[in-house]
């Protein structure tokens, strides 16, 4: 018969192995919960705090709209602009749950099937995907981790785990996916599903269909590896996964997916977004100088002033698209096919074309203004930066070089000097429009030259010219003010001279023969632009009066008290002159032509609104 005491033995150290078992794994758990209680309290490195969470901070690009709302270009550091849940595709939802997480709906941050999947894997060497949830790229997305090594990584992960839960319990599911649509990078300088749509496929993100939005929830892996531009065959298998996910779990047909796999990527729209390209582009880059004046004076809540690229303003202007589009294609259309024709037409066989100088040495003369040229480059500046001499410098902008040149039947590209695209350029002819409406001063179309992309000088603000007989009105306005004089007065035709303060004296030519000698109506002599009548005029007010009814008027530039601004002779931009002119449409009430009517955060609060000043002239 057994001894019953060596069974007793036996279990009672059964019993302890049994005991100790589940000692350690209790106190496993135990360490488990306290190791995560550490994280959560920032014993490992600081965790993102309540505020953080509701307010994550983001480099939002600030986007300029239309006075017909539409979205005319942004200002960024990251390409970045924040829509809602219900302004995206449920194609790109869809799309994205089917690659990405396909249990979205039901984890609560963390999924566990994936974690057991993963750690299967890692275990057996047959590993089938990530574990990370999209709440989990989320938290990554909105507190990166910068430069960790492996112990650091491995506690950052758990941060994330922790902080993926956190946004699991103060967002919906709908935020969530919205919020990581708006932090991922889906390459060639797109940040957000809102800029890649527009960069990808000139479209907004709610009307995006099936297949590009399988191609954008492709991308989202890795932005570069799987670009539809540089590694289109690439882009397609994973766009062709993205799809089969989505027929799998029920998002689309197998019907749908057999004919949508047969499509190509479809990015024929493809254009990267940049200050140089687009709708109003020179409007667009004086608006940038006019707005960094303004976040220099205007701070958010926590005291610092206002950052154009990076805290999401919404700027309202006074532009309407579609008369925009219409301007800058009437610049073009009569610069390309009428007066620019007919400027090379007049230069062909002229030595020194396009330049005209009456001195002795003209190349001396020429040679000045390459120069002058040459510095305002932006070649030359590099150069001179960098510490180059300038023979050395001079050598390279002799050298002939790869290039792309402007045309007016698209860019060309070509082997040429830097110094011979100089002279190449100074034959294009150059124009200014602007245009405003009368009683408000808003400012509807703006062109400030024929292609931002190879000429950056702005001809309405920034350029200045003589503006000839468009000044003459000023004068016969002063003349109209007077009781003696009326658009009927008349004046005899002839050559007058107006004596000057060392006692010369001033006698301008006309350049037409029409009624000399004859007594014209002031009517007639300013519609005609006749210069004896303006001379007549200016003698009979001194300069400065001129000038003062011109500055009444709007013009902000200085002009010298002189007889000679009777003909035109001052240099003022075209938006005086616009702002100017339009006094006389406003019966004599001068409006400030404005560019912005409201700038708004990006919560749409409302930081400023702006009004044209208004005055009698």
């Amino acid at each position: 018969m057994p001894d019953s005491s060596s069974h007793k033995i036996k279990d009672n150290g059964i019993g302890r192995y049994i005991v100790r078992f589940w000692m350690i794994v209790f106190g496993i758990y135990l360490l488990g919960i306290l190791f995560f209680f550490g994280v959560a309290s920032g014993w490992f490195g600081q965790m993102p705090s309540f505020e953080e969470l509701e307010n994550p901070r983001q480099n939002l690009a600030s986007e300029i709209y239309s006075a017909d709302g539409i979205m005319l270009g942004t200002y960024f550091i990251e390409n970045r602009s924040n829509v809602s849940y219900r302004d995206i595709s449920p194609h790109m939802i869809n799309a994205l749950i089917a690659i990405e997480d396909i249990r979205f709906e039901e984890h609560s941050g963390i999924d566990e099937k994936a974690l057991v999947r993963v750690f299967y894997g890692v275990v057996t060497g047959n590993f089938k995907g990530g574990g990370s949830t999209i709440t989990q790229q989320l938290a990554k997305n909105l507190f990166p981790r910068g430069h960790l090594n492996k112990i650091q990584l491995v506690i950052r992960k758990f941060q994330e785990w922790v902080t993926a839960v956190k946004l699991e319990k103060y967002y919906s599911k709908e935020e969530i996916i919205a919020m990581y649509c708006n932090t991922v990078t889906f390459g060639h300088n797109t940040y957000g599903i809102k800029s890649a749509a527009a960069t990808f496929f000139a479209k907004t993100p709610d009307s995006l269909n099936i297949e590009e939005s399988a191609l954008m929830a492709a991308v989202v892996n890795a932005p570069t590896w799987y670009s539809p531009i540089r590694n289109p065959e690439r882009a397609l298998n994973r766009r062709n996964l993205v799809l089969q996910k989505m027929e799998e779990n029920d998002f689309i047909t197998e019907q749908e997916y057999d004919s949508i796999s047969q499509l190509p990527l479809g990015v024929s729209h493809f254009s990267v977004q940049d200050h140089r390209r687009g709708l109003a582009t020179y409007f667009r880059e004086y608006l940038r100088k006019v707005l960094k004046s303004w976040c220099k004076t205007h701070y958010k809540a926590d005291g610092t002033p206002y950052n154009l690229y990076k805290d999401g303003l919404r700027i309202h202007t006074t532009i309407d698209s579609r008369m925009q589009k219409y301007a800058e294609e009437a610049v073009r259309e009569h610069l390309a096919n009428d007066l620019q024709p007919s400027f090379f037409k007049h230069w062909e066989g002229y030595t020194n074309a396009p330049f005209v100088f009456d001195s002795e040495n003209p190349k001396q003369e020429i040679e000045k203004v390459m120069m002058q040229a040459v510095k305002r480059s932006e070649r030359y500046r590099k150069l001179k930066s960098n510490g180059v001499d300038m023979d050395s410098i001079m050598k390279s902008f002799h050298t002939p070089v790869d290039m792309r040149v402007f045309k007016w039947s698209g860019p060309v590209d070509t082997i040429m000097s830097p110094m011979d695209s100089i002279r190449y350029y100074k034959f294009f002819l150059q124009a200014g429009l602007m245009a405003m409406e009368t009683h408000t001063g808003f400012v509807r179309a703006y062109v400030g030259g024929i292609d931002y992309g190879y000429f950056q000088f702005d001809h309405v603000t920034q350029g200045k010219r003589q503006v000839g007989s468009t000044f003459k009105p000023f004068l016969y306005t002063l003349a109209m003010q007077e009781p003696e004089y009326s658009p009927c007065y008349k004046v005899p035709n002839i050559s007058y001279s107006v004596e000057l303060g060392d006692g010369t004296y001033w006698t301008p030519r006309n350049s037409s023969d029409d009624r000399i000698g004859e007594e014209v109506t002031l009517r007639w002599a300013l519609a005609n632009s006749n210069n004896w009548i303006s001379a007549y005029l200016i003698s009979r007010f001194s300069p400065q009066t001129v000038v003062n009814m011109a500055h009444q008027m709007g013009i902000t530039s200085d002009i010298p008290a002189v007889p000679a601004i009777a003909l035109g002779t001052p240099d003022i931009s075209l938006y005086e002159m616009v702002g100017a002119m339009n006094t006389f449409a406003n019966k004599g009430v001068y409006v400030e032509p404005i560019f912005v009517t409201k700038i708004e955060d990006k919560n749409g609060n409302v930081l400023d609104r702006f009004v044209p000043e208004k005055r009698e002239a």
